[in-house]
């Protein structure tokens, strides 16, 4: 089955298909997207996404390009055509194309890619029940971490010297030696006390969907959990530590900068964290084949060929 990706308003071959050179998301990473994970046919905390992709589009002022409504048909749309039941589906959104220049076009239209592919979850989750390494590094990002842009080099950055060290994530660490979040994760310690700890939301960090929905959990599960900075030492004398994202899930991190984690194996609170995660997706994903309901005056996405 050939890839189909949504450009602006066409679905097209993914192989052919194309921006304009004057794309601002291509030009001066104007822009901000979404991941949204897919299991078993269905997307996981697809509405808290959404949300989170409102704010972020708020926060740059750029204007959303179709109603919440039409977007969800799309993804649907984009979903199906790409036959995925596991794997991900990534929307961006830029300020559309202008003349070059750092000031906001007086008029743009938002412009809009999207695309889904598959992945293989069950090496994730076995992944997952093995454990990986991290490594720490300094956070060298802008101070609006909170806001999801596309502009992410220093992401790329840390994430390739994690690859070298033959780890799965680098741990950005501030200035006053706390760590903020992985390259692309929200990062967590559980003390030799049983405390789940996790850095509190502000600017520093992105608000991690899979992290609310961890929080959600831990508090169902009667958990102790608290919202704090921690340093690396910290997370060196943890009894556990483990990263959470769309596409990471509840990965444990057996390893520190080389040094083992607790035991040095996976331990039984992050197992038991990614089965009530998995037992989460399952009971409350949300099925792709559920059309939503589109009002007459939500506006509507053309869907050319």
């Amino acid at each position: 089955m050939s890839r189909i990706a949504y450009v602006n308003g066409r679905y097209q071959p993914h192989g052919s298909a194309t921006v304009h050179i004057e794309d601002r998301g291509y030009q001066l990473a104007d822009g901000v997207y979404e991941v949204v994970a897919i299991v078993g046919g269905k997307m996981v905390d697809e509405d808290p996404h959404l949300d989170r992709l409102d704010r972020s589009l708020s926060e740059l002022r750029i204007k959303p390009p179709m109603a919440r409504a039409a977007l969800k048909l799309v993804m649907r749309e984009v979903i199906r055509r790409n036959g995925v039941r596991d794997g991900l589906i990534y929307m961006q959104m830029t300020r559309g194309v202008a003349p070059r220049d750092h000031k906001f076009p007086k008029q743009a239209e938002t412009a809009v890619v999207i695309y889904a592919r598959r992945r293989p979850i069950a090496a994730q989750i076995a992944q997952a029940r093995r454990g990986v390494k991290a490594i720490t590094v300094p956070d060298i990002r802008w101070d609006r971490c909170d806001i999801k842009s596309i502009a992410l080099l220093p992401n790329c950055l840390m994430k390739q010297r994690a690859a070298e060290a033959g780890a799965y994530e680098a741990w950005q660490v501030a200035a006053d030696g706390t760590v903020t979040e992985g390259s692309s994760t929200n990062a967590w310690i559980v003390t030799k006390a049983g405390e789940l700890v996790t850095r509190p939301l502000s600017d520093a960090i992105l608000s991690g969907i899979t992290r609310l929905t961890l929080l959600k959990i831990a508090r169902e599960q009667g958990l102790k959990l608290v919202e704090r900075p921690f340093t690396v030492a910290e997370a060196l004398a943890a009894r556990e530590a483990f990263v959470t994202s769309a596409t990471s899930f509840v990965m444990p991190c057996i390893e520190i900068d080389g040094k083992p984690i607790g035991n040095g194996g996976v331990g039984l609170l992050c197992t038991a964290l990614l089965d009530h995660y998995l037992a989460y997706i399952e009971r409350e994903g949300e099925p792709v084949d559920a059309v939503p309901a589109l009002r007459a005056d939500a506006g509507t996405a053309q869907a050319a060929e």
